[in-house]
């Protein structure tokens, strides 16, 4: 059911008072009076704090600093004349006693009278004694189909062509703004770069970064990462390439649903963090990170209502990506933690999140331990699909020190033993594999000379990798995969040691 569709119901029903929680004021004020005057012919009286009524001549100024007095015009009014009162920001004065009063005294009156009292605001606060006279009713962001019209209407303005692949990258990357901020954004387009190309998306994108940056548990992450910065991970790099275009206008006409998300698990250092910026910059999608140390809060409730924010926030700025790193402390335990049942009322509130979304938010979630994750995450229906990441392999490893050395010498790569440095490495991660080039780096910067594979051996033979430490770990993650219950990132089978 359309916006429309609920007002008109609502106001034929003579439901006394509406409340629109809206950030875009005159949007919804716009939409509502095309709405009134094609189907309902109902008198629009709109009222603000500082102006007063102001759209109609015989009570202009009427109420102006004085919200009471501006309930009093519904009473004025002939009983027999259907009305509409648009009260902007009146939220704000909700708890006023004589306001909550006056309001519930009317409500008898908006009962047998065809008029309506609409109140307007951005943030949704109503007293508990007048929630029972409320209905809330959602103004969302504009559709695709809206966005798709105001850049029709600026390119045919400004006589720009611009091709349907862009057009489409465009319209997706305005999903999650207000008509306002849209006009706003293609306004500083136009001024930098004197047309629509490629490069708008990135100045789109900042403008979303704005929003995300007034929330505390979301950050907006800029990256730079690529696949080809990856090393091994075929089975994981050729699911996502099969999905590269999954949120298009393409796949949808095709009937493809959106996807869901991935469930990374492997110890640290094996790429699961890497993937999530390279998806996000493949896909050429915002990459919001969440920060669970923040989601719960000492408050009672303050918790879930964190929850909610991110949920609100992810599915306004979408189609984006979600990541979440290290799920598993998160909900670790959450059965015996000491919160009055705080982590399961959020744990359940996430997961039902996860199998209904319908919104295309690409959830990416990190895990280091299988035995803190809740099995509600793992199951089906939460994610896409659960990927291992294990070590990397001979072949993965020799790749990783290719891409490495590549960024560090880029004109002196290939003179490196990499069959030797991949052979003495069999138990190290990829970001270990980094760290030994890095040591490698500095000895020889030390000695003021070029560091050498010889450099390298040193620097490996020096470094414990994690796996050798926290080893029982390890098994436990390799029999695991190994039972089939989780796909592999990896081309090879894991064998254990």
């Amino acid at each position: 059911m359309t916006f429309n569709d609920e007002l008109n119901l609502f106001l034929k029903a003579r439901y006394p008072i509406i409340y629109i929680n809206t950030i875009e004021e005159d949007r919804v004020e716009y939409v509502i009076r095309k709405n009134i005057k094609t189907n309902l012919k109902r008198s629009i009286y709109s009222w603000d704090f500082v102006d007063g009524y102001t759209n109609n001549p015989n009570n202009q100024g009427f109420g102006k600093r004085n919200p009471l007095q501006a309930l009093e015009l519904v009473e004025k009014l002939n009983p027999e004349t259907p009305a509409i009162f648009l009260l902007k920001d009146f939220n704000r004065f909700l708890n006023d006693l004589s306001i909550s009063r006056k309001l519930r005294n009317l409500s008898r009156i908006l009962k047998l009278q065809p008029k309506t009292i609409i109140i307007i605001g951005s943030e949704l606060t109503i007293p508990r004694e007048l929630q029972d006279l409320i209905t809330v009713l959602q103004f969302q962001l504009p559709t695709e189909e809206e966005i798709i019209k105001e850049l029709e209407r600026l390119t045919q303005s400004l006589q720009i062509d611009i091709d349907i692949k862009l057009f489409e990258n465009l319209t997706r990357s305005c999903q999650g703004l207000s008509l306002e901020r849209i006009r706003r954004v293609l306004s500083k387009i136009i001024a930098t770069y004197k047309t629509i190309n490629e490069n708008s998306i990135s100045i789109l994108l900042s403008e979303k970064k704005q929003i995300i940056s007034q929330t505390e548990i979301l950050e907006y992450w800029s990256v730079n990462e690529k696949f080809d910065g990856l090393g091994g991970l075929k089975n994981l790099k050729e699911w996502l390439k099969k999905r590269q275009t999954a949120f298009s206008s393409q796949a949808v006409n095709y009937g493809l649903p959106t996807p869901r998300g991935l469930l990374l698990i492997g110890i640290q250092g094996t790429g699961k963090s890497l993937t999530a910026k390279a998806i996000a910059n493949d896909w050429k999608l915002p990459l919001l990170k969440l920060d669970v140390g923040k989601l719960f809060g000492g408050i009672v409730g303050e918790s879930e209502s964190r929850l909610r924010q991110m949920i609100s926030v992810s599915e306004a700025i979408s189609p984006c990506i979600l990541w979440i790193d290290e799920i598993d402390k998160a909900f670790s335990n959450s059965e015996s933690k000491g919160d009055s049942g705080t982590s399961n009322r959020v744990l359940g509130t996430f997961i039902s999140w996860l199998s209904e979304k319908t919104k295309p938010v690409f959830v990416i979630a990190t895990a280091n331990s299988i035995d803190s994750l809740p099995l509600e995450i793992i199951r089906k229906g939460r994610f896409d699909e659960v990927f291992f990441l294990d070590l990397p392999q001979k072949s993965e490893r020799q790749e990783i020190f290719q891409i490495h050395l590549k960024q560090f010498r880029p004109n002196s790569w290939e003179k490196f033993n990499y069959s030797e440095l991949a052979e003495l490495t069999e138990y190290f991660s990829g970001a270990e594999i980094r760290q030994t080039i890095i040591e490698a780096m500095y000895q020889a910067f030390y000695e003021k000379r070029e560091f050498t594979t010889n450099d390298i051996r040193n620097a490996i033979n020096e470094l414990i990798p994690l796996a050798k430490i926290e080893n029982a770990q390890m098994l436990k993650l390799k029999t695991w995969a190994t039972s089939g219950k989780i796909r592999l990132a990896s081309t090879k089978d894991i064998f254990l040691n």
